[in-house]
């Protein structure tokens, strides 16, 4: 281009560092640019929530309008902030990469509680202006409390240093842009897959004005067109839903191994308990639509649910089952006795990694007193042996949820991390061990049965309209006396329970992550 061009940006550090990074990626495509900072109505009000504020695009109102006049060429954005349609005479012309769509839960160490969920002490006080935050995180911690929290960044962590809250969440995104410095808090990062962003969260949007064709067809050397199809399914939920930026939402897609996937949430308020969705499909077309369809008011869900697991009604599956009256019958049909009683310490001593495929090889391990070192690490398969593995005051320093549904992927992650240390396997006898087996051969393997499981008899069959099984040996045991119901659906939790259920030669769902929340997802997505 022969003309110099004008970028609008609200004037923040991170807005900022946004538009600049913008700038810079048009330079290094010969487009010689310069910022102009605008303040919008979301940084000059500051004493009202977000929600309270009228209209939409608070933060984004006042660069359109320059837009429109020709005072500036392009808008950066956070896309997360846009509406989900653009003012007449105004488009986004380019995307850029997505950065980590996580977000950081900042905690004051002295509220730090590893033995509960997300690290954070009974009772404690939250800060957040997001009601998607808010109605999401009390779905997995029903005790914590939210004060309204408004400001840019260096603000919102001085108001945590200065103890109004006993921690605050922020987007990962933003605190990386900056580079933030949180050492003197403890922070737990909660993946897209647990804490469901808002659509678009972590990418920035280039808005220009329609007839600008020229400078359209420029900016497109730093369009991502991949990250345009996945966050276009998220903004079109959004806008399938009519719902703005402080709308109870959270959408996040993404393509994996060819496939798409998306998981969405939706409450009506910010105090109840939201349904969430998981869906994988071949492409995006019609994905937003589906996922739409799913949360009809009017959708039929199954009225009985048996699982082969004990549920206590505080959990987080039973309040998601609950909230749609369905009836649960649970009951585990095994029995587990542990087959060692001691630790050699000597074995201990030796050990790098101790990594954990089950719930109950966590319990048999540690009702072993094992004398771990300082420095030992320990690895989960996913979120539900994490949440174990907290009430003996450990955290997960591997957990496969971050790579992927199938443990045999997992497993190769974890091969790589690993590789040439001594790794502890305490397992269930009869396993299929698909993560030792994923090992590289420079990797010592001390394998340690702790428990075994026995089947019990005569169980009592079901009418319920799901049943859900939690083991191979729940399987076994269900269907040694006992057939399908016609009309009856199964999932499956992990891959040797849906194998042994294909054995059978009976159709089957798996979730995305073998816990509850996984759990929750593949009902609300089961097709009547």
């Amino acid at each position: 281009m022969n003309r110099k061009l004008i970028i609008g940006t609200r004037g923040s550090q991170l807005a900022m560092w946004q538009a600049n990074h913008i700038k810079d990626r048009l330079a290094a495509a010969g487009i010689d640019s310069e910022l102009k900072v605008i303040k919008t109505q979301g940084d000059i009000i500051q004493h009202l929530r977000l929600d309270k504020l009228e209209g939409k695009g608070f933060f984004t109102k006042e660069l359109e309008e320059e837009l429109l006049s020709s005072t500036i060429d392009l808008a950066v954005h956070s896309h997360k902030d846009l509406p989900t349609v653009n003012p007449p005479g105004l488009i986004i012309a380019a995307v850029s990469e997505r950065e980590s769509p996580a977000e950081l839960l900042i905690v004051l160490k002295d509220c730090v509680d590893i033995k509960k969920r997300l690290s954070l002490k009974h009772n404690a006080t939250v800060g957040t202006s997001s009601n998607r935050r808010k109605a999401q995180l009390l779905s997995l911690r029903p005790d914590l409390e939210f004060d309204d929290l408004r400001g840019n960044l260096q603000t919102r962590i001085q108001k945590l240093r200065d103890e109004n809250y006993d921690a605050i969440i922020l987007a990962k995104a933003g605190v990386e842009r900056i580079d933030m410095d949180l050492s003197e808090f403890y922070v737990e990062e909660i993946p897209p897959v647990e804490l469901i962003p808002a659509p678009a969260q972590g990418v920035l949007a280039i808005q220009i004005r329609e007839s600008d064709q020229e400078l359209y067809e420029a900016l497109q050397v730093i369009h991502n067109k991949e990250v345009a199809e996945v966050i276009a399914v998220e903004r079109k939920v959004l806008n399938l839903f009519d719902a703005g930026c402080h709308a109870p939402l959270g959408c996040y897609c993404r393509k994996s191994e060819g496939k798409y996937e998306a998981w969405t949430s939706v409450a009506d308020t910010s105090d109840e308990f939201p349904d969430r969705l998981y869906i994988q499909r071949d492409s995006t077309e019609g994905m937003a639509e589906e996922i739409f369809a799913k949360f009809a008011k009017d959708r039929k869900l199954p009225s009985s649910i048996f699982i082969s697991r004990d549920i206590d009604e505080n959990t987080y599956f039973a309040r998601a089952m609950a909230k749609h009256n369905i009836q649960l019958d649970a009951r585990s049909l095994i029995r587990i006795y542990p087959i060692i009683n001691k630790l050699d310490p000597f074995i201990l001593k030796h050990v790098d990694w101790v990594f954990f495929a089950s719930r109950n090889g966590i319990d048999h391990f540690f009702s072993l007193d094992p004398q771990l070192r300082k420095h030992t690490r320990i690895g989960v398969v996913g979120r539900g042996s994490e949440e174990a593995l907290r009430k003996y005051d450990r955290v997960a320093d591997f957990s496969g949820d971050d790579f992927g549904i199938h443990t045999d992927e997992i497993g190769l992650e974890f091969a790589k991390i690993a590789n040439g240390q001594t790794v502890l396997f305490p397992r269930a006898k009869d396993s299929l061990e698909t993560i030792q087996k994923a090992m590289s051969a420079d990797t010592k393997i001390i394998d340690m049965p702790v428990y075994e499981t026995v089947l019990d008899e005569n169980v009592a069959s079901t009418t319920a309209e799901v049943l859900i099984f939690t083991s191979p040996s729940n399987v076994e045991a269900y269907f040694i006396d006992n057939l399908i119901e016609p009309g009856q659906q199964i999932i499956s939790i992990g891959k040797s329970t849906g194998a042994k259920i294909a054995e059978m030669g009976l159709p089957y769902v798996t979730p995305y992550s073998p816990d509850e929340i996984g759990l929750t997802e593949a009902v609300f997505g089961l097709k009547y």
